[in-house]
């Protein structure tokens, strides 16, 4: 899939005052993690210090492939100080685990998770979309690439930090199948998502929670 809807939300208020009482009080079970985005550093910490306080957030996901307008537009994982002034600064207001989220378009995305982990991180979810366009199919000229094509490239990036750094992996990218997500596993990572496939089935992530767990058991 080629999308390009940006990250479109109800803003911090509606989120903190609101979604989240909400989906807490009716999903008990649930492990809550909450994906910051932000065009400069203070977004994402305003968001992290405003939220920490809430009950049942488990983890904040920093999106660091979000493009940083102090710098021109290069996102925020793409160049190391910038990395680890992200997640440091996110680090010292939050009393929850902080997830680096990385693009698989990083040219040694390894590195940079040991980049994030150094700066406080205490995992890493791999990997974002990939950057493409088709020329006249979306309004601003191009877009995320997801769905079965990361497949390959996800279970990748999960292996090379986890051997290379040792950091707990949210393994995220073309899962459609108990397969897929062993796949990743396998690779070492820690917990699984599923995105794209479950746009099609609202089932599937269910399914596959199942399926893994008659596995271990």
């Amino acid at each position: 899939m080629l999308n390009a809807v940006g990250l479109a939300n109800p803003g911090l208020e509606a989120v903190r005052d609101h979604e989240l009482p909400w989906l807490v009080g009716r999903l008990r079970r649930a492990r809550v993690l909450v994906n910051v985005a932000g065009a400069e550093v203070a977004d994402y910490v305003r968001v992290v210090e405003q939220l920490t306080p809430l009950a049942g957030i488990a983890a904040f996901e920093i999106n660091a492939s979000c493009p940083n307008t102090a710098a021109g537009g290069l996102e925020f994982g793409a160049e190391p100080r910038a990395l680890a002034d992200l997640i440091s600064r996110c680090r010292r207001v939050a009393t929850r685990p902080l997830v680096a989220k990385l693009s698989p378009a990083l040219p040694d995305i390894a590195a940079m998770a040991q980049v994030a982990r150094d700066a406080g991180a205490d995992a890493v979810t791999l990997v974002n979309t990939l950057p493409g366009a088709l020329d006249g199919r979306l309004g601003n000229g191009f877009g995320g690439v997801s769905g079965p094509a990361l497949l390959p490239i996800g279970v990748l990036a999960t292996r090379r930090v986890t051997d290379r750094v040792g950091i707990p992996v949210i393994g995220v990218g073309g899962i459609r199948s108990t397969a897929d997500a062993r796949a990743y596993l396998d690779a070492g990572a820690a917990l699984v998502a599923i995105g794209t496939a479950a746009l099609a089935d609202p089932r599937l992530p269910e399914r596959v929670a199942r399926e893994l767990a008659t596995d271990r058991g």
